[in-house]
């Protein structure tokens, strides 16, 4: 029997739809530093691309578009994608104001290939993306039409290790598979941007090994650069992390890392 992802997919917009007011008012996301001037992006992404003056930039799951402008501030012709139509109202309202050219489109990130023609020297995507794909074959096969010959895509993403644990608990407990085909379903109070704030979060999510996501990239015609794995985090997302001499957040032992990153061209 073929699972209908669409009824996944179509929560998980809605709850995505209700946490964009939540996101853009909270700490977590700055919005009053960032609308100074202040970059969204972190060391790990802003060292992997240097200059990208004048570069077209796709960003896939852009949410409402912080890391989008910032590369448009940077000197990059940006267009944004991400599944909620009230991140996209954000995104392109906070382009206008800050009087940027950047553009957002809404639709499924595997759609994209549908809504968006054009061809970029580079293609992005960050910190909790890929959990949300139920699949990543079509994934790849997206971001290889969307890059130019030669094109760079670079991602950097939260490890698949990271997400073998059940973080409502009271204590971590581990309980996802590495590789687990299952979908996983999740209902909590708050957001990791916003913990206390007044949302029900309703969310499914599958878990992707490093292997499966190489492969998807290498199947659908990239060669991979290098992937790196790194265990401090830009966002203290989990719990237990404590703050390094960077100001980055690892796990007390450092047993496992936090964040991997996979560079690839065209």
């Amino acid at each position: 029997m073929t699972t209908d992802f669409n009824e996944y997919f179509k929560t998980n917009k809605d709850t995505w739809n209700k946490k964009v007011n939540i996101h853009a008012s909270s700490d977590f996301y700055s919005m009053d530093r960032f609308k100074s001037g202040e970059t969204s992006l972190n060391s790990y992404e802003l060292d992997a691309l240097g200059d990208v003056t004048n570069k077209s930039l796709l960003h896939l799951q852009c949410h409402f578009g912080q890391d989008t402008l910032s590369w448009s501030r940077m000197g990059a012709k940006c267009t944004g994608v991400d599944l909620s139509e009230e991140a996209i109202k954000l995104a392109t309202n906070l382009n206008q104001e800050l009087n940027l050219d950047a553009k957002f489109t809404c639709c499924n990130v595997l759609d994209t290939s549908q809504y968006i023609k054009e061809k970029f020297d580079i293609v992005f995507t960050s910190y909790g993306v890929i959990g949300w794909l139920p699949d990543l074959a079509p994934w790849g096969k997206m971001i290889s039409e969307r890059l130019k010959p030669g094109g760079i895509f670079y991602m950097v993403e939260f490890h698949p290790i990271v997400w073998m644990f059940d973080y409502l608990k009271e204590t971590p407990e581990l309980t996802y598979g590495y590789q687990q085909e299952e979908v996983i379903y999740e209902e909590y109070q708050g957001t990791y941007a916003d913990p206390k704030a007044n949302i029900t979060s309703k969310e499914y999510a599958w878990n992707h090994g490093l292997g499966e996501v190489i492969s998807a990239l290498t199947n659908a015609g990239l060669s991979i650069s290098y992937l790196n794995e790194f265990d401090a985090s830009p966002y203290e997302i989990f719990p237990g992390l404590l703050k390094d001499k960077n100001g980055m957040f690892v796990t007390k032992d450092k047993l496992y890392p936090l964040v991997f990153a996979i560079k690839a061209t065209l």
